[in-house]
C-alpha cells in the first residue's frame, strides 16, 4: 500500500497534471461563488472535456473542480447571506451576523482554515478507511438509514433553540412540501394542484436562496447600509483573517469532531450535502459551551459547518469508489467518468487499481490546499465587498441569485419559488419564526420516505427492533428531551430556592393581546388542514406520509397556538405586588418571569403611549430575538434607528421591485428584466447617479450572458414578446 499511495504522489506530481488540476479548482472556486451552480453543473461541464485525457489526468480536473466548491460557497454565505451551495446555509447564520459586525475578515480566516482542515481529515479517512469500512457500510440497511433521518429531524430541536415546537411545526411543514409531486410507490400526483413543474418534488436551490437570501438582502435594502453595519470600537484592532485562522486552531477539537461527523455522514449513500452541515451545526450547539451565542455571529458556528462541509468529499468518495455506490448527484456523474475511463468502482479499485484510489486521495488533499491558500490571499479583496454601498450591491446580487434559482430546473417555476419563498422567509424572520427546520424537513422528506417503504416492507415492526436503529433512536430522543429536562430542572431549582427564602412562588396565566403571531400561526394552521383535506381521497400509500407530517404539523401548531395566546407567569407574593403599582411593570417583567421559550417574548403593541408605540414594537421586537441559535434577529440593528412602519414598508417595496422584476421577466425576458431592474432599483430605490447605475448594470448583464448563455448554454425561459415576434427569439435566443 506504500507502494501504491507513493507511486500515485508521483504520478500527481507531474507538472502538466499539476496545472490541469490548478485550473479545475480556479472553476470549482468560481462555481462555488455563484449561488445556485456547484459540483454537479462543473462536473456535467467538465466530463466531455476529458474524453481524449488519461484517467489520471482526468480525475485531477475533476476532482480538483469537485472538491473546492464547497471552500468558494463561503464567500457569498459570509458576505451576502446567500449559499454558494445548500452545503452552506448553516455557515450563514454565524457567518452573515460576523461581516454585518465588521469581522468578515475573521470569518473567512476561521471558514478557510476549518475547511482545509476537514478537507485532509476526509482525504485521509478515504485513505485509511475504505478497507475497514467495507463491512460496516455493507452492514447498513434501509432500518440504520431511516433511524438517521430521524436522528437528523432531532436536530430540530436543537436548531429552533429556545422555540423548540415552533421548529417542530415548521420542520413538519417543511416535511409535506417535500412530499409535493409524484408518489414513488403509487404514482399519485400529491398536492400539484394540475402544475407540470411540482411533478418531479419542489426543487432545494430555489427554496434555499428563498428562505436565506433574500431576507438578507431585505435587511441590507431596509436599512440602506453596507454588509458591516458595525465597525470595530475605537482604540479596538480590527480583526484579520489570521485572526480566524488562530480561532481554528484554538478550537482545534471542535474542528476534528465535525470533520469525523461530516465524512462519516459522506459516507452513507441518501445522507446529502444539505443535510450534513446542520447536523455538525447542531451537534456544536449541543456540545459547547456558552451556546446562546451561536446564531449572532458566533466564530464557532462557522468552524463547525465549514470542516463538515469540506470532511464530506471524502467521504462521499468512500462508498462510490469501494462500492460502486454513489452517495450523490455529483458522486454518479463521478462513478460514469470512472466507467468512461475504464476503471470499476468496487473491489478493483482496492485491489487491481490501487493506484488510481491513491490518486484520488492525494488529489483531494493537494486541491483543497490549492483552494484554501487561494482563497487566503485573496480574502481581503472579498472583505472590501462588505463596505461597498448598499446600492451598487444589492441589485447585482439579486440578478445573480435570480439566475442561480433558475439553474435548478431551467424552468419559471424556479423563479416564482424564489419570489414566493423570498417573502415568507422574511415574513418568518420578523415573526421570530426559525427557518433552518424548514429546509432540513424539505430535505430529509423523500428520504425519510423512501427509506420507511423500503424498511417496512423488508422487516416489518420488527425494523425497530435492529440494535443499531434501537441505539441511533435513543440518541434522536435525548436530542429532543434534553434541553427540556434540563429547563425542567432550572425551573425546579429555582422554585426550590424561591420557597428556602420563604417566598411562596404563584403562578398565573394571562390572555395576551392578538398580534401577528397568531395570524401568522393561523394561516399555517389552516394551510395544513387545506392539505388534509385534499390529501384524504388518495390510496393509502399515497396519503400514509403527508398525513402523518399534517397530523404532526396540526398538533405542533395547536401547542404553539396556545402558548401565543396565553403567558403564564412565575412569580413571588412580593414580585406580584410590586408588579400591581407599576402599570408598565409587565411588558419587561414576563419576559424575566416567564417559563419556556415562547412565553418570555415581550410584545411591543402592549404598550398603550401613542409616542412610544413605533420606539417600543422596534425595540420589543429586538428584544424578543428569533428564538432560534440558527436564526438571528436583523432587528438587532434595524430597531435602533428606524421606526416599525419604515421597516415595513422598505420590506414590501423591496419584494415589490423583486416581483415586478419577475413580472418583466415574463413579458420581456429574463435578462433584458434584471438589466432594466438593476438600472431602476440603484439610481430610484438608492439613489445611485445615472452613469454608475448604467455602468453597472451593463456589465453585470453581460458577465451573466457570458457565463450562463455562453458557458454553461442555460436555455433562457422564454417570454411574451418571443412568442409575439419569433425572430427576435432566434437573435441570441435571451427572449
Amino acid at each position: 500500500m506504500l507502494d501504491a499511495a507513493l507511486h500515485a504522489l508521483t504520478l500527481i506530481l507531474d507538472p502538466l497534471r499539476l496545472g490541469i488540476m490548478l485550473g479545475g479548482v480556479l472553476l470549482g472556486l468560481a462555481l462555488g461563488v455563484v449561488p445556485g451552480l456547484g459540483g454537479i453543473v462543473g462536473l456535467a461541464l467538465l466530463i466531455p472535456f476529458t474524453y481524449h485525457l488519461d484517467g489520471y489526468t482526468a480525475f485531477a480536473l475533476l476532482l480538483g473542480m469537485a472538491a473546492v466548491t464547497t471552500v468558494s460557497d463561503f464567500i457569498p454565505a459570509v458576505l451576502f447571506g446567500v449559499p454558494g451551495t445548500v452545503g452552506a446555509a448553516a455557515t450563514v447564520l454565524d457567518g452573515h451576523p460576523l461581516a454585518k459586525q465588521g469581522h468578515a475578515r475573521r470569518a473567512f480566516g476561521a471558514g478557510y482554515a476549518s475547511s482545509l482542515a476537514g478537507g485532509i481529515f476526509g482525504a485521509l479517512l478515504l485513505a485509511l478507511a475504505i478497507p475497514v469500512l467495507r463491512l460496516i457500510v455493507l452492514y447498513i440497511g434501509s432500518a440504520e438509514l431511516l433511524a438517521m433521518c430521524v436522528f437528523g429531524l432531532s436536530m430540530v430541536a436543537t436548531l429552533s433553540g429556545k422555540a423548540p415546537m415552533k421548529g417542530l411545526a415548521v420542520a413538519s411543514f417543511g416535511l409535506m412540501l417535500s412530499l409535493i409531486g409524484s408518489d414513488p410507490q403509487t404514482g399519485t400526483l400529491r398536492w400539484t394542484f394540475g402544475t407540470l413543474y411540482l411533478w418531479d418534488h419542489l426543487p432545494i436551490v430555489p427554496v434555499t436562496l428563498g428562505i436565506f437570501a433574500l431576507p438578507e438582502l431585505a435587511d441590507m435594502a431596509i436599512e440602506r447600509t453596507g454588509i458591516a453595519r458595525a465597525g470595530p470600537q475605537p482604540g479596538v484592532r480590527a480583526s484579520t483573517q489570521w485572526d480566524g485562522v488562530m480561532d481554528a486552531m484554538r478550537h482545534w477539537w471542535l474542528i476534528l469532531r465535525c470533520s469525523g461527523l461530516g465524512a462519516l455522514l459522506g459516507a452513507v449513500p441518501g445522507i446529502g450535502s444539505a443535510v450534513i452541515d446542520w447536523m455538525a451545526y447542531g451537534h456544536a450547539i449541543r456540545t459547547e459551551k456558552n451556546p446562546e451565542n451561536f446564531g449572532k455571529g458566533d466564530i464557532r458556528g462557522v468552524i463547525a459547518s465549514e470542516s463538515s462541509n469540506n470532511a464530506k468529499e471524502g467521504g462521499h468518495l468512500i462508498p462510490t469508489v469501494a462500492f460502486g455506490m454513489p452517495a450523490g448527484a455529483s458522486m454518479a456523474l463521478l462513478l460514469s467518468a470512472f466507467i468512461m475511463h475504464g476503471f470499476t468502482p468496487g473491489p478493483e479499485m482496492l485491489t487491481k487499481h490501487l493506484d488510481v484510489t491513491y490518486t484520488i486521495i492525494w488529489t483531494l488533499t493537494i486541491s483543497h490546499i490549492m483552494g484554501a491558500v487561494i482563497c487566503l490571499s485573496s480574502s481581503s479583496v472579498f472583505s472590501r465587498l462588505a463596505t461597498v454601498r448598499v446600492g451598487i450591491l444589492i441589485p447585482l446580487v439579486v440578478a445573480i441569485v435570480y439566475l442561480g434559482a433558475f439553474n435548478a430546473s431551467q424552468s419559471w417555476g424556479d423563479l416564482c419559488s424564489l419570489v414566493l419563498f423570498g417573502g415568507i422567509g422574511w415574513i418568518m424572520k420578523r415573526l421570530n419564526w426559525p427557518r433552518p427546520p424548514l429546509i432540513l424537513g424539505l430535505v430529509l422528506g423523500s428520504i425519510f420516505e423512501r427509506y420507511y417503504f423500503i424498511s417496512h416492507e423488508i422487516y416489518g415492526m420488527g425494523l425497530f427492533a435492529r440494535p443499531v436503529v434501537i441505539v441511533i433512536l435513543l440518541a434522536a430522543l435525548w436530542v429532543v428531551l434534553g434541553p427540556t429536562i434540563k429547563g425542567l430542572r432550572k425551573t425546579l431549582r429555582a422554585r426550590s430556592q424561591a420557597t428556602s427564602r420563604g417566598a411562596t412562588p404563584s403562578f398565573r396565566l394571562r390572555l395576551r393581546g392578538f398580534d401577528w403571531q397568531i395570524v401568522f400561526t393561523l394561516v399555517m394552521t389552516a394551510l395544513v388542514i387545506a392539505a388534509m383535506t385534499v390529501a384524504r381521497d388518495w390510496t393509502f400509500a399515497a396519503r400514509l406520509m403527508p398525513m402523518t407530517c399534517a397530523c404532526a404539523a396540526l398538533v405542533f401548531c395547536g401547542i404553539v397556538l396556545i402558548e401565543q395566546l396565553f403567558t403564564r407567569e412565575v412569580m413571588t407574593h412580593e414580585k406580584e405586588a410590586s408588579l400591581s403599582l407599576d402599570a408598565s411593570a409587565p411588558i419587561g417583567e414576563l419576559a424575566m418571569a416567564g417559563v419556556g421559550a415562547h412565553f418570555s417574548e415581550p410584545r411591543g403593541n402592549v404598550d398603550t403611549q401613542p409616542n412610544a408605540i413605533a420606539k417600543t414594537n422596534a425595540g420589543a421586537n429586538a428584544s424578543a430575538g428569533f428564538g432560534a441559535h440558527g436564526d438571528p434577529s436583523m432587528h438587532d440593528n434595524l430597531a435602533s434607528t428606524l421606526d416599525t412602519r419604515t421597516i415595513y414598508m422598505r420590506g414590501v417595496r423591496f419584494f415589490a421591485w423583486i416581483a415586478a422584476a419577475l413580472g418583466a421577466a415574463a413579458v420581456i425576458g429574463l435578462l433584458p428584466a434584471l438589466l432594466i431592474f438593476m438600472l431602476l432599483v440603484a439610481r430610484f430605490e438608492f439613489g445611485e447617479r445615472w452613469c454608475t447605475s448604467a455602468v453597472l448594470s451593463i456589465a453585470m448583464t453581460v458577465a451573466l450572458y457570458l457565463v450562463f448563455g455562453r458557458i454553461f448554454a442555460t436555455p433562457w425561459p422564454q417570454s411574451l414578446i418571443g412568442d409575439w415576434w419569433p425572430v427576435l427569439r432566434q437573435l441570441g435566443g435571451i427572449v
